[in-house]
């Protein structure tokens, strides 16, 4: 009786988990970037959800943890404790310098990250659920100039503001399963929606001269699926390695991208409105990553990974004009392959230790990564990125297997054709571990 009684006082709090996760994804609406860079392809990629990874910059695709639940490669959740419930969320605030031809300016934003889960389901085999971004959309800057009359020359000044907002979401339900000692496989399926609204107005003093505004608009709805497995080989008593993979499909965003040409007389406030639709056809290309992880007695887990997504191959619409004769189509090309190395760690003196101290989790990671964009045929930003972090054990009477995970990362985005970008984030989440499924003996 008391058994059951533990098991339907767990069944609640999962469900009241999963609850909470569909409230959060559905009230999320905020942007996780300043980036000019995001009014490009669907946004500024979010690559690292989850405490742990976080702190060695995203690294992540041979790691499995039992107190942990790594988003990365679904494999990893047959490894989670059979006696656990692991909840873990995040939220991170960041600082932005942007700097172009001589021209600085900060930016400050803040956002709620991620919100995971795990359990274990049976033997050696492993879910997880929540809600993760995949892409942010979010800028909001101007220019001006002047045009000269040909005719009389007088000068005429204008301004060009640039907005967007937007991005991709996904909740998410994996599984991952171990049908041989040391041999895991898993797989996450995705949810996946939103939007983007982008806009550029030209405006001129001259109130004669029609205010030009230009919208693009999409709304996204898809699934998205990513298999992973995981293979470990024990070199000694204390030293073993792990390879792990992960391959996510192409598929369709279910999106029909709308382009509107607006004109608008300042005097008589009349507008022209031009709408193009390019139709559905936009996708997400396939990604491929590898990883390998060395851990030496639980002490010291070093590892690297490998990205390959190929974005060449996705299709993105396009506005061109030829004899005053407008199209809005989709075409592919437009984008290049994205390449991204990671190497990091995470060193804890003592995870099995009453002391505190000896329980911290140390963790640093650094990548590099070339951008998807191509912007007016020439490549985009190199990324170089740097984070470093600590997961501070809660230890109490009631619970000391919890983590508060907190880690700084500094990004830079180079490039000599274009704004340089300079962010310095830092990332706090907690790592909720209960001993929901124990079960309670009566003497």
């Amino acid at each position: 009786c008391n058994e059951n009684i533990v098991i339907l006082q767990s069944m609640k709090k999962i469900i009241s988990s999963v609850l909470m996760c569909v409230a959060c994804a559905t009230s999320y609406a905020q942007s996780g970037t300043n980036s000019p860079y995001s009014q490009y392809g669907i946004g500024v990629l979010s690559e690292n959800p989850g405490a742990q990874s976080r702190g060695m910059n995203g690294l992540g695709i041979g790691f499995h943890e039992n107190n942990q639940v790594n988003y990365l490669n679904p494999a990893s959740y047959s490894s989670i404790d059979s006696l656990s419930f692991i909840f873990d969320a995040g939220a991170s605030g960041q600082i932005t310098q942007f700097k172009e031809q001589g021209s600085t300016f900060n930016a400050r934003n803040g956002n709620f990250e991620y919100i995971i889960a795990g359990l274990r389901l049976a033997k050696h085999l492993g879910a997880s659920f929540g809600f993760v971004p995949f892409t942010n959309v979010g800028y909001s800057y101007s220019n001006s100039g002047k045009i000269v009359n040909p005719n009389d020359g007088t000068v005429t000044p204008y301004t060009n503001t640039y907005n967007g907002e937007g991005g991709l979401h996904q909740a998410y339900l994996g599984l991952g399963w171990m049908p041989i000692k040391n041999f895991s496989i898993g797989v996450n399926a995705s949810y996946m929606w939103g939007s983007y609204e982008r806009s550029v107005v030209n405006q001129y003093t001259d109130a004669s001269i029609n205010t030009l505004s230009r919208n693009y608009t999409a709304d996204f709805n898809s699934i998205h699926t990513t298999l992973g497995f995981q293979y470990t080989h024990a070199l000694s008593k204390k030293d073993a390695v792990t390879l792990g993979a992960t391959y996510s499909f192409a598929h369709q965003l279910g999106a029909e991208p709308v382009f509107s040409i607006i004109s608008k007389n300042s005097q008589t406030s009349v507008s022209d409105t031009t709408t193009y639709n390019a139709g559905k056809g936009m996708n997400l290309p396939s990604t491929l990553s590898l990883g390998l992880m060395w851990n030496h007695g639980q002490r010291l887990k070093l590892g690297v990974d490998y990205s390959l997504q190929k974005w060449s191959t996705a299709k993105t619409p396009v506005y061109t004009e030829t004899n005053n004769v407008g199209s809005y189509v989709l075409v592919n090309n437009m984008y290049n392959d994205r390449h991204k190395v990671t190497l990091g760690g995470e060193f804890c003196p003592n995870v099995s230790s009453r002391h505190f101290f000896s329980r911290i989790r140390y963790r640093v990671g650094a990548s590099l990564a070339s951008s998807y964009l191509k912007i007016n045929n020439i490549d985009g930003p190199k990324e170089f990125s740097m984070s470093a972090g600590v997961g501070i054990p809660i230890m109490n009477a009631y619970n000391s297997r919890s983590l508060l995970n907190i880690s700084a990362q500094w990004v830079n985005q180079n490039s000599s054709s274009f704004i340089k970008e300079n962010s310095f984030r830092i990332n706090i989440g907690l790592t909720f571990n209960e001993r929901w499924f124990a079960k309670w003996k009566v003497e």
